[in-house]
């Protein structure tokens, strides 16, 4: 069987020219083609976005926020307040604080009444400082209110929902809060100043401490100071840390009693308690010793 002859492809002068113009021409116009898409193409590396940079490079250090003093306030729920501040104890039950949803711990609270869970929580109690260690500029108190009747009905109770305040009531009471505040604060230091006068003059030296004062500085940090200095609750240095006490222990051991009696930061004077002054200051040695 003979094969086909094979003829070539090209058999004129101008079936040549066009293959040699096709051969180069064809990814010339690929090249350019591909080019020009790359240069149209919208660039997201950094430095890419020349305007953009230079924005950020001359954009002030500080932005104010400007914003309507005459707009209606818009109030935190019981929830968010819950999740923002009581959570950190209420919610596995540090230190003795009724856990959230256990009817059991909240039932003889809720049996006091609704005007004295407030109050409580408003003015602390125990080793719950003030509301929850906030100011009334974080929190106003129909939002702690709200705090207070989520986790109750939350946990058995079948409280009414706080009303909300009117818009003019609710400026008012921002207004004075500062006021109130200040003269809370004033109050607290006059009692400690009192407290502290009556102090003897011959007080013990640190790290001499009787073995009675010991315990009663290790009983009071556990009934008072752990709610907070156990888990290093609202930025309290924790039991036992050393790096967390070191800068405070720095200062002299009477500034350190001074905080405690006259309350720092979130820390109200002698924890919430009624302790004496040398109660506080064993505590403060208790704590002290087993930082060093």
């Amino acid at each position: 069987m003979s094969e086909a002859p094979h003829g070539a492809p090209i058999k004129t002068p101008g079936q040549l020219i066009a293959a040699v113009i096709a051969g180069f021409g064809i990814p010339v116009a690929i090249i350019i083609l591909l080019a020009v898409y790359v240069n149209n193409s919208t660039r997201t590396g950094a430095g890419t976005d020349i305007e953009q940079s230079v924005n950020a490079r001359i954009a002030p250090a500080a932005q104010v926020d400007v914003r309507d003093a005459n707009a209606p306030r818009v109030y935190k729920s019981g929830e968010e307040v819950f999740k923002a501040v009581c959570s950190a104890c209420h919610a596995t039950g540090t230190a003795g604080a009724p856990k959230f949803g256990d009817a059991g711990a909240w039932a003889p609270r809720i049996g006091e009444g609704y005007d004295t869970l407030l109050h409580n929580a408003l003015n602390g109690k125990g080793g719950m400082p003030a509301r929850g260690g906030t100011s009334p500029d974080d929190y106003s108190d129909f939002e702690i209110a709200r705090a207070v009747v989520y986790m109750a009905n939350g946990s058995g109770g079948k409280l009414a929902e706080p009303a909300q305040p009117a818009s003019g009531a609710a400026a008012a009471s921002s207004a004075a809060a500062p006021a109130a505040a200040s003269s809370n604060e004033n109050a607290q230091a006059a009692a400690a100043v009192a407290a502290l006068a009556s102090v003897p003059a011959a007080a013990p030296a640190a790290g001499a401490q009787s073995a009675d004062a010991a315990q009663a500085g290790k009983a009071l940090y556990e009934q008072v100071c752990q709610a907070c200095h156990a888990a290093g609750v609202l930025g309290a240095p924790k039991f036992g840390d050393k790096a967390a006490w070191a800068p405070r222990l720095k200062e002299p051991m009477d500034t350190v009693y001074n905080y405690a009696l006259h309350g720092k930061g979130a820390m109200p004077p002698k924890g919430g308690s009624n302790a004496s002054d040398a109660d506080v200051k064993a505590a403060v040695d208790y704590m002290a010793n087993a930082a060093k």
